[in-house]
C-alpha cells in the first residue's frame, strides 16, 4: 500500500477518532491534539499495519496507548525536585492531604452544621443526602416535591453560609 493510499485510509477514520479523543479528552482541543497526534503516528507506523486487519481498532489503540502516557507525562510534570542541601521531593499538585485529626474536626463540624438546621430542611437534606429522589421525599413526608427542591436548596445554603471558612481553608471557591 502506498503512503498516498494509507493516508486516505486514515483520514476516512478522522470523525471516529475525534469522537473517540472527545470521549477520552473531554475537551476539544486536547481531542484535536490527540487525532492529530494518533494520525502522525499511524502514518510514521504505517509498515506495522497489516493490510486486511482493522484499521480502525489499530488507530484506536494507538490513540489509547497516547493518551495513556500524555497522562502519565502530566502526573510526572507535578514532582519538583529540590536541589537544595536537603534533596526533598516536592508535590506540586493542586489537592492537599489533610490527616485524619483534622478531617474529624471537619466532620463534626458539618454534623453540628446539619444537627442545628430547622427540623424541616434536616430531614429533607438528610434524606437526599442518603440516596433518596426527590419524589421519595415528597411521598414519605407527604409533601409536594417543588417543596422538597426548596427545602434542600435553602438547607444547602445555611450549610453553605455556615461552613463558609472551612471552604476557604480548603481552597474552595464561593458559587
Amino acid at each position: 500500500m502506498t503512503s498516498v493510499e494509507f493516508s486516505n485510509l486514515i483520514q476516512h477514520e478522522r470523525q471516529t477518532l475525534k469522537n473517540y479523543a472527545l470521549t477520552l479528552t473531554r475537551n476539544i482541543e486536547d481531542a484535536n491534539d490527540l487525532v492529530q497526534e494518533t494520525m502522525l503516528k499511524a502514518f510514521s507506523y504505517r509498515n506495522k499495519f497489516a493490510v486486511g486487519t482493522n484499521l480502525k481498532g489499530w488507530l484506536y489503540i494507538i490513540m489509547k496507548n497516547s493518551f495513556i502516557n500524555n497522562y502519565r507525562k502530566l502526573s510526572r510534570r507535578k514532582i519538583v525536585i529540590d536541589t537544595s542541601d536537603n534533596g526533598f521531593l516536592l508535590d506540586n499538585a493542586s489537592e492537599v492531604a489533610y490527616n485524619a485529626g483534622e478531617r474529624a474536626f471537619l466532620k463534626s463540624d458539618i454534623d453540628q452544621a446539619i444537627r442545628e438546621l430547622p427540623d424541616d430542611l434536616r430531614i429533607t437534606f438528610s434524606m437526599n443526602m442518603e440516596g433518596y429522589k426527590y419524589h421519595e421525599i415528597a411521598e414519605e413526608l407527604d409533601i409536594p416535591i417543588g417543596t422538597v427542591k426548596t427545602r434542600i436548596f435553602v438547607a444547602k445554603r445555611k450549610l453553605r453560609n455556615r461552613l463558609h471558612t472551612h471552604g476557604k481553608n480548603y481552597g474552595l471557591k464561593e458559587g
